[in-house]
């Protein structure tokens, strides 16, 4: 069994940390408790020059860092936006590719770069439909894998509700055969979207689309297969199902695109409530962001709670760092944080280790007991969250605000 993030972000795509090179990515998966990571930007030619300068072969399909003892895996990927017009509206589409060789990704390299400028960015803006994208990428290679990125988003996905469609077949017409798997994203789950068709034909995958090496990991895949590239993508398409054990996921309500709203305006909506605004944000007047709660609600066809048979299961887990920060009243990223963080991580190998295995009597032994406690609430689900809308991340709370207060009411003591 290991646990695999197949989307992620170099340093050469905008908004990225610069410590999102190939050492630190490994390095942090390795701590994390990830054995397979994307490489991310392959259509960048700094970083694919990074990729055969720094990496060997593995597996088949995979790759390792050279003169390291660093055992992470690399899988080659990438992320391309698609800008295009398509049955009379604009339409903003991302992209996830998996490729299995350097050569494939050379070809699909090769053929992009007379459509757009690979160079300005990991992540490449292209004016291209993604019909044409997929023909492109088969041509390369048809082992291949061409994945919808998280698929409900509203500004840049496959369902949107600001430029997407309402189907696969509707965007990919009888190219829709080879779309056997969509990215949940951070802000929508696997039974939010067993709720649509769609949701149910293909497999459901989900990556952290981490643009700096912490954020690795915060959302991934569970599988017993073989090491190899394609029996990873065996598993994704179905053809070996039993061996994709589970998918973890944010809480989705903790996704910057859950909730309808106004970032500027600080208006969160449900949909119940934008309905009754009519979809209009009630201070400026000017039409809402729809989430991902909302464009479920419209393509379901579904009840909320409906479980199909067959489907591969998922966990809802909070980033270690976020349920230590919580327990301990300060931010994720401070020193105090970061120093509980590296002794629970050094006692129990990684951080999904942690989240997932350890017993609570473990935890308790090592943990401070608030921090065990969290973690032990966080596996459980038992949490509190204010939804994301509009680009603003939720906020997820595991303590009451007296739970807080007698917190520090003890450190006053001590």
């Amino acid at each position: 069994m290991f646990i695999a993030d197949l989307h992620i972000h170099s340093k050469y795509s905008r908004a990225t940390s610069p410590q999102a090179d190939l050492e630190h990515i490994a390095e942090s998966a390795k701590i994390k408790g990830i054995k397979v990571v994307g490489t991310g930007d392959f259509t960048h030619p700094k970083w694919l020059q990074e990729i055969e300068d720094k990496l060997e072969p593995a597996e088949a399909g995979l790759f390792k860092l050279k003169n390291s003892s660093n055992e992470i895996r690399f899988l080659l990927t990438a992320e391309i936006s698609c800008i295009y017009s398509a049955k009379g509206r604009v339409r903003k589409i991302h992209i996830v590719i998996l490729a299995p060789s350097l050569k494939a990704v050379k070809k699909i390299n090769q053929a992009l770069s007379k459509i757009g400028n690979l160079h300005s960015d990991g992540r490449p803006i292209l004016g291209l439909d993604v019909k044409e994208l997929l023909k492109i990428t088969l041509e390369a290679n048809k082992d291949c894998l061409f994945v919808p990125a998280h698929c409900m988003t509203p500004w840049f996905a496959i369902f949107g509700s600001k430029s997407g469609f309402d189907s696969i077949e509707e965007c990919f017409d009888d190219y829709s055969q080879y779309i056997f798997a969509l990215e949940t994203g951070l802000s929508g789950n696997p039974a939010m979207l067993w709720r649509i068709p769609d949701g149910r034909r293909v497999t459901l995958i989900s990556n952290s689309d981490a643009h700096s090496p912490g954020k690795l990991g915060r959302e991934a895949n569970v599988f017993d297969t073989g090491l190899s590239y394609s029996e990873i993508v065996e598993a994704i398409k179905g053809k070996d199902k039993e061996k994709f054990l589970y998918t973890i996921e944010f809480f989705p309500q903790e996704g910057k695109y859950h909730y309808d709203g106004h970032r500027d305006c600080k208006i969160s909506l449900s949909p119940k409530e934008s309905k009754k605004y009519n979809n209009v944000c009630p201070v400026c007047g000017k039409p809402l962001t729809l989430g991902v709660a909302n464009r479920i609600a419209q393509l379901a066809d579904r009840p909320e709670g409906f479980m199909p048979e067959g489907v591969i299961p998922f966990k809802s887990l909070i980033p270690l760092k976020e349920v230590i920060g919580e327990a301990l009243n300060c931010g994720a990223n401070t020193k105090k944080v970061i120093v509980e963080y590296d002794k629970l991580t050094s006692e129990f190998n990684n951080e999904f280790n942690i989240l997932l295995n350890v017993p609570e009597s473990d935890l308790k032994n090592i943990a401070p007991e608030q921090v065990a406690l969290g973690i032990l609430r966080a596996r459980e689900g038992k949490v509190n969250i204010e939804p994301g809308y509009d680009g603003v991340f939720g906020k997820v709370r595991i303590f009451s605000e007296q739970e807080k207060k007698n917190l520090v009411k003890q450190k006053v003591l001590i």
